[in-house]
């Protein structure tokens, strides 16, 4: 039962055993996700469901990979989930903000998606720093690293676009 639990959370629902990509797939499984977190409570059981996600996540993940040889198998993909909902952050206050929907924010999800990908796939600095350890805990901080690089551009790019637009 735990071992069945402990992949459902760290494959995300086996969304970590498409191929190729399953990064990728992760990633974009965690858009529909924030949406639907979003549409229950607002931002703030958004902002919740990360650490709680994150908590989640790192337990699966030390789980499947006790005893393991490879501390970071492709499959588990919560780290991205966890990493993809930080990189929505800026885009999510905003449409609460700005009083409008999600999805009229569009051009800042795939934003956050682009630059969440950019990052969890090059591993600049503390991201790569973070990938290197060989445990639970690096597989999951590279991504929530890259979350908040992507959620800093987002923020950057909305600042820019906005100001500019308006």
């Amino acid at each position: 039962m735990k071992d069945t639990l402990a992949k459902l959370i760290a494959t995300v629902f086996y969304v970590g055993y498409l191929r190729p990509a399953p990064g990728t797939w992760g990633s974009l499984a965690a858009l529909p996700l924030a949406w639907l977190i979003y549409q229950i409570g607002g931002f703030w059981l958004f902002a919740l469901a990360i650490p709680v996600a994150y908590v989640k996540g790192y337990v699966a993940t030390q789980w499947m990979t006790q005893g393991a040889e490879d501390h970071d198998p492709s499959e588990i993909v919560i780290d991205e989930v966890v990493g993809m909902w930080i990189a929505l952050l800026p885009v999510i206050y905003g449409a609460g903000m700005m009083g409008v929907t999600l999805l009229t924010l569009w051009p800042g999800w795939i934003a956050a998606f682009v630059f969440f990908r950019l990052f969890d796939i090059t591993k600049p600095g503390f991201v790569g720093w973070a990938d290197r350890k060989d445990n639970a805990t690096g597989v999951m901080l590279d991504d929530v690293i890259a979350g908040v690089f992507a959620a800093l551009c987002v923020a950057g790019a909305a600042s820019l676009f906005h100001g500019m637009m308006g």
